[in-house]
């Protein structure tokens, strides 16, 4: 048998009787988050539905057993046991609900993750699609008349390549060893 008890300001307290245990759970929800705390108590067996009275000293239950009366107190999250029910003219009775279940559900056991296996190196790959193509290893890519080569130098001592001084910036022959404007050594790739 399990009882819920409204206790305002998105709080709510879950009482189960499981055996001769009183499972006490609070649990407070605010807009995207929730909180939720369970106290177990020894009570004996519920002879009567347990009781909750809301007190200037916070919140009361009385759970009524085979073995007597016992008075829990609930400040923020925390429950502890009291030895008497403190009496005061205010005390106001919160009414208590049944329900069929509680809305707590225990974490599934989490199975241990498995290593996962090392990956095989890529392979070479070449892709056609259409008029579209592309190799790796070194990365090209041709789609019509246009190409996309990455990976490899730019080749060397073509007459289209145009080399510069990296000191001052002045064109450089590739047979130069030195800058003639600045007299920088020059190194070739």
């Amino acid at each position: 048998m399990a009882y819920v008890c409204e206790l305002g300001a998105g709080q709510r307290v879950y009482l189960e009787n499981q055996g001769l245990q009183t499972v006490v759970t609070l649990m407070s929800s605010s807009p995207g988050q929730q909180q939720q705390a369970s106290n177990s108590f020894t009570t004996g067996v519920w002879s009567s539905p347990p009781q909750v009275f809301q007190t200037p000293y916070g919140m009361v239950l009385k759970i009524t057993s085979e073995q007597g009366e016992k008075t829990l107190q609930i400040q923020g999250s925390g429950v502890s046991v009291i030895s008497s029910m403190p009496l005061a003219k205010d005390s106001e009775q919160l009414p208590v609900h049944e329900v069929a279940t509680l809305p707590v559900s225990p974490m599934p056991g989490v199975e241990s993750l498995k290593p996962m296996p090392p990956m095989k190196p890529m392979e070479p790959m070449n892709l056609n699609m259409g008029n579209m193509q592309m190799s790796m290893n070194p990365m090209e890519m041709r789609m019509g008349n246009m190409g996309m080569r990455m990976g490899s130098p730019a080749p060397q001592n073509t007459p289209q390549t145009q080399r510069f001084c990296t000191q001052c910036g002045a064109s450089v022959k590739p047979e130069d060893r030195f800058c003639s404007s600045c007299g920088h050594p020059i190194h070739h790739q």
